[in-house]
Order: C-alpha cells, then sequence, then structure tokens
C-alpha cells in the first residue's frame, strides 16, 4: 500500500471540467538532450549502455565511473541551472494553451521540490503558468488525489512507463499517454503496457487528449 501523500496541493484549484496532468520532464521541457551538453561542460560523458544514469556516467578525463553521489550532485545541479538549459518541446505550448479554454492543467515534476521555483519562474517565462506539484513520490496516488471522486474525463502525459502504470493503478479511468522523445535514453527505457496509447510528439498526443476530454 502506497504511504499517505505528503504534498500541499492547495494552490491547486480545478474547475467543473476536464483534467489533463503532465509530467514536465521531456513531455513538456528538454530534459535529457540538455543534460547530456550539460554533462560535457562539466568534463563528463553518458555512455548508453543501459536505462541507467548511475553507472554509465564517467569522467572524459580518465574513464572513470561516477559513483552514485557524484551523478545525484550532477542532476541537482542542472536543476539548480535548468533555466538556462530548458527550452519546450515543439507545439507543447500552443497545445496546452488550447486545451486550457476547456479544461485544467496541473504539471507534476518528478524533481526535488527544492528546485520548484526554478521550474515555476521557467514555465511561467514561456507562457506555461499552469499549477505546479514538484515531487517524487509515486504519481498514481497524486493524480487521484487531484481528481478525487470527479466523473469528468482526466487524462495523464509522461515519458515513463512506472509514471503511467503508478496513474493506472490508482485511476482506473484516466487516459495514459507515454509521450517520449525519440533519444537514446529513451529507446532503453522500459516499454510501457500495450494498451497504452504512444506518441512521439504533442502533434500526435493532442488528437487522443482530444477525443477523450471533448465528449
Amino acid at each position: 500500500m502506497d504511504a499517505p501523500i505528503e504534498l500541499d496541493t492547495s494552490h491547486v484549484r480545478l474547475g467543473d471540467r476536464p483534467l489533463i496532468v503532465c509530467d514536465v520532464d521531456d513531455v513538456v521541457l528538454h530534459f535529457f538532450a540538455p543534460f547530456l551538453i550539460f554533462l560535457d561542460g562539466e568534463g563528463h560523458e553518458f555512455l548508453p549502455r543501459s536505462f541507467r544514469l548511475t553507472g554509465n556516467i564517467i569522467s572524459k578525463t580518465n574513464g572513470a565511473v561516477l559513483e552514485e553521489k557524484e551523478v545525484h550532485r550532477l542532476i541537482d545541479a542542472f536543476f539548480e541551472a535548468q533555466e538556462r538549459w530548458q527550452t519546450p518541446l515543439d507545439r507543447v505550448i500552443d497545445t496546452l494553451g488550447g486545451f486550457a479554454r476547456d479544461a485544467d492543467i496541473v504539471f507534476l515534476t518528478a524533481m526535488p521540490p527544492q528546485f520548484s521555483a526554478q521550474r515555476r519562474r521557467l514555465l511561467d517565462r514561456l507562457g506555461l503558468a499552469y499549477p505546479l506539484l514538484a515531487s517524487l513520490q509515486p504519481k498514481g496516488p497524486i493524480v487521484q488525489a487531484l481528481h478525487g471522486k470527479r466523473t469528468l474525463p482526466v487524462a495523464f502525459v509522461d515519458d515513463m512507463a512506472h509514471n503511467l502504470h503508478s496513474v493506472r493503478n490508482h485511476l482506473a479511468t484516466c487516459l495514459l499517454i507515454n509521450l517520449r522523445p525519440d533519444s537514446i535514453v529513451h529507446r532503453m527505457a522500459p516499454a510501457v503496457a500495450a494498451d497504452i496509447p504512444q506518441a512521439n510528439d504533442w502533434a500526435e498526443a493532442a488528437p487522443l487528449i482530444h477525443a477523450h476530454i471533448v465528449r
């Protein structure tokens, strides 16, 4: 059984309309591509040997594999500087803007909460001023708590199988979409269940969401 949710959602006010919950990294903002460039600038390199950062980041100086503690330090440093590195995916701004006329949109990002202020500034600057929740907790219970007992349509968009499966286990009526870029990292990622629709970009995801929330 999942632990109780320890997350402040008081700033999220939903109306009497459908809900779209979106992951952020590599769904709304590019993550892996700029992160690999960031690593290069720090004197490191990612070797695409498996779907893990720990064990696959090496020093370009001596080829030594970075320890987990150093990998986490680099991820934190990237999130600290995310406003200089991350850019929006193609069509995401206009697509979400269109959906916002008929649905509430909430960003649910799997990121250490201490970096949420930087992300909030970046999203606002891009015109993506939708409520933001930053948490490393499982996403299923969070989406379930957000939606509550409402009977309105709800959709969840994420690039990672475990997040999609978590939401499906807690909210059976939710439309799930596996949106992920064609990157060397995502090609090695665990596959989603066969019945979960996949999209390579927002041009493919948008019609699926529209058909679900506009009835």
